[in-house]
């Protein structure tokens, strides 16, 4: 070849690459275009879904356990409404997938459209701007969910900051049956009329909601966290009585403790995600089929070890056992059904710290018979006869001259939940270094 020939082929093949490139450039272009449009007129559009992956470990921001069927909803679900879920990210990430539950649904749910975005305040339906993002399942915006099971959603890349509110948001066209809801969440979320799924604005979310519905799972793509602690509980860990809307549940209180604590080598970066039901016990589930508030043996696999990454438990359980049961209780009845749980836990090497029973003297249910069955079990669990590690719950909110009822200002008033005060005091008294470390081989 001579080198004028040369010349020419290289000149050839520098032009092929130019006008390659100028047409990716532009079929880029044009799919950006189609796929930032907005359901709304004049809206800012979706982000893309299906932006590279990043790098980090999927843990749980937040989660809430089915509890049951909501009341009213047996005929239509809702249908033709938009539900927009309040959640409180307690990790922070750069990319997010959800889960939503058709456990209580007699019939298939079917999701036309979702999306995810950061809220724009506190107690808010409005999304911060630049975060409306649509969600995909398997690459699809529409999902159906057959009754009794669940689904999660593709990961979308959206920057969620840590302790901050996120709105998801679901439409479903058709009926469904009854919804899926967990009742005590604490938090307002929002309900508007016809496919607002994609709505920044929140102007159409007129209705006010105190249920989380359909949703049950928000994992993130985080640098932030190593790993998932689950707490499984009652409505001590629900935080049935702490203010709504103010994240002030044991379990808040407890993930911003690890989160300042992250520095310390001794102290694991993990998030923590709650699966309290109001009203739960250890052995006994409520009425139903699938039953509503499924004892803590029943629903242990779905609701803490499927969770995401999960590296230690956190167990409360146990006084709904003895102020429900109509006759007075063994308390070796409850020590060997947390024993099982724990077995559970061990048998996927995590970690399992219990703690003590609160006392609730005061309390309609209380009788000194129902209270020596409580103090009967801590005795069992303060000797390390239970857990792997133990968070004194009761000897850190129970009055001190009257170790029967807890300290006054740690009470709610109720003489049963605590206080505000009192849920951060039960985060306080947590070691943070007893979540550390795997199962071990023989408790």
């Amino acid at each position: 070849m001579t080198k004028r020939h040369g010349y020419a082929l290289l000149a050839a093949i520098v032009a092929v690459i130019v006008v390659i490139s100028a047409a990716i450039y532009i079929g880029a272009a044009a799919d950006d275009g189609d796929s930032s449009r907005s359901a709304l007129a004049g809206a800012p559009g979706p982000r893309n879904p299906a932006a590279p992956a990043s790098v980090g470990t999927w843990v749980g921001a937040w989660s809430a356990s089915p509890g049951g069927a909501e009341p009213g909803t047996e005929a239509t679900g809702t249908a033709g409404r938009s539900v927009r879920n309040v959640v409180h990210a307690g990790v922070g990430g750069t990319d997010a997938r959800i889960t939503l539950s058709n456990l209580y649904g007699q019939q298939p749910l079917r999701i036309t459209h979702a999306s995810i975005a950061v809220a724009a305040g506190e107690n808010d339906a409005a999304a911060a701007a630049g975060t409306m993002s649509r969600l995909t399942f398997a690459g699809s915006a529409a999902v159906v969910v057959p009754a009794g099971q669940q689904v999660m959603s593709d990961g979308v890349r959206i920057r969620i900051p840590r302790d901050t509110d996120v709105l998801v948001t679901t439409y479903s066209p058709t009926p469904s049956g009854p919804v899926t809801y967990h009742q005590h969440a604490r938090q307002i979320s929002y309900v508007a009329e016809g496919d607002r799924t994609e709505d920044p604005t929140g102007a159409a979310y007129t209705e006010q909601s105190p249920y989380w519905r359909y949703l049950t799972a928000l994992d993130v793509l985080s640098n932030e966290s190593a790993g998932t602690v689950v707490a499984l509980g009652d409505s001590l860990t629900d935080g049935i009585t702490s203010t709504t809307g103010a994240n002030h549940r044991w379990t808040d209180a407890l993930s911003e403790r690890l989160h300042a604590a992250a520095g310390s080598a001794d102290v694991p970066r993990y998030s923590v995600v709650n699966q309290g039901i109001s009203g739960n016990q250890v052995l006994t589930d409520g009425l139903g089929r699938p039953a509503d508030n499924p004892s803590g043996l029943n629903r242990f696999r779905r609701d803490v070890l499927d969770r995401t990454n999960v590296r230690a438990v956190v167990i409360d359980l146990g006084v709904n056992d003895i102020l429900r049961n109509p006759r007075q209780v063994d308390p070796r009845t409850i020590t060997d059904g947390l024993r099982r749980l724990v077995q559970q836990a061990h048998a996927r090497g995590l970690r399992v710290v219990g703690a003590t029973l609160m006392p609730f003297g005061g309390h309609r249910g209380y009788t000194s018979g129902r209270d020596a069955v409580r103090r009967a079990v801590n005795e069992e669990i303060r000797a390390g006869l239970v857990y792997d590690a133990v968070v004194d719950f009761d000897k850190a909110l129970r009055d001190p001259y009257d170790p029967r009822r807890l300290r006054s200002d740690y009470d709610s008033g109720d003489h049963l939940h605590p206080s505000d005060k009192g849920y951060r005091r039960m985060a306080e008294v947590f070691d943070l270094d007893d979540l550390k470390g795997s199962a071990p081989a023989e408790l």
